[in-house]
């Protein structure tokens, strides 16, 4: 990996996304909008306040993996295909400084994503964090990281775009599930609770989830993030091995 060829895939993914409005637009307002319709969903449940800021902080962690996901993956199947990544295997760039690029690059817009996101949660949706939002941003953050890596790895093994879409289902939907969004692992069945604590968006939510109802974030919160951020880094390692040389 060379730093140059590194710094030049990111400048050049950077300058392909600002080209690019409505991938902007998919990343940093889709996630505030999805929650400010949940807000409108929950608003006239009977205890809509606790239960909205409950929902809303888990959403935190959720959204920018998901979202991120989606994009990264359709993003870089459409540079295999359109040829751009053969062309670049021609030069002295490095998979690795493609990758790395790529990751550091949607990652800038994660934290734009991340700002929009916590700012509207806290002062237009009445979110509540009792340990302060710079906690959840920064968790924000990182799950979005994982959201990059996960998008880049399985673009690996898609053929088409669509293929890659195909992929949201199976990978992010069990996430989804098991999380303990829907109902606390705890209370599920054991081998499903085995399953849920051992997957990133758990550990994601079990963070965010901390930051909202403590003053003070305990060890537990930083073991999940370098978690997070453990998995994110080995999912892109492997993409960056995995990423075939030609479009099949």
């Amino acid at each position: 990996m060379s730093p140059r060829t590194y710094l030049a895939a990111t400048a050049r993914i950077l300058a392909q996304l600002r080209a690019d409005r409505r991938t902007v637009a998919l990343i940093v307002a889709v996630p505030s909008l999805l929650l400010t319709l949940l807000y409108l969903v929950y608003s006239g449940s009977p205890g809509a306040d606790l239960l909205f800021n409950r929902v809303a902080v888990a959403m935190m962690a959720i959204l920018p993996m998901t979202v991120l996901f989606l994009v990264t993956s359709v993003a870089m199947l459409r540079e295999r295909v359109s040829g751009t990544l053969e062309r670049l295997w021609t030069t002295p760039t490095h998979r690795a400084d493609v990758l790395f690029g790529y990751a550091t690059a949607f990652v800038a817009t994660a934290l734009v994503q991340s700002l929009v996101l916590c700012a509207v949660a806290g002062w237009g949706l009445d979110v509540t964090v009792e340990a302060g939002w710079g906690w959840v941003l920064l968790l924000a953050l990182v799950t979005g990281f994982v959201g990059v890596a996960l998008g880049l790895l399985v673009s690996a093994f898609a053929r088409s775009e669509f293929q890659a879409v195909q992929f949201m289902p199976v990978v992010i939907a069990p996430q989804l599930f098991l999380c303990g969004l829907l109902v606390p692992r705890e209370d599920m069945p054991r081998l499903l609770e085995a399953i849920g604590d051992a997957l990133p968006m758990s550990w994601a939510v079990d963070a965010v989830t901390e930051a909202a109802t403590s003053t003070e974030v305990s060890v537990d919160y930083a073991s999940r993030l370098g978690l997070l951020l453990a998995f994110g880094l080995a999912a892109l390692t492997v993409a960056a091995l995995t990423v075939p040389r030609r479009t099949r």
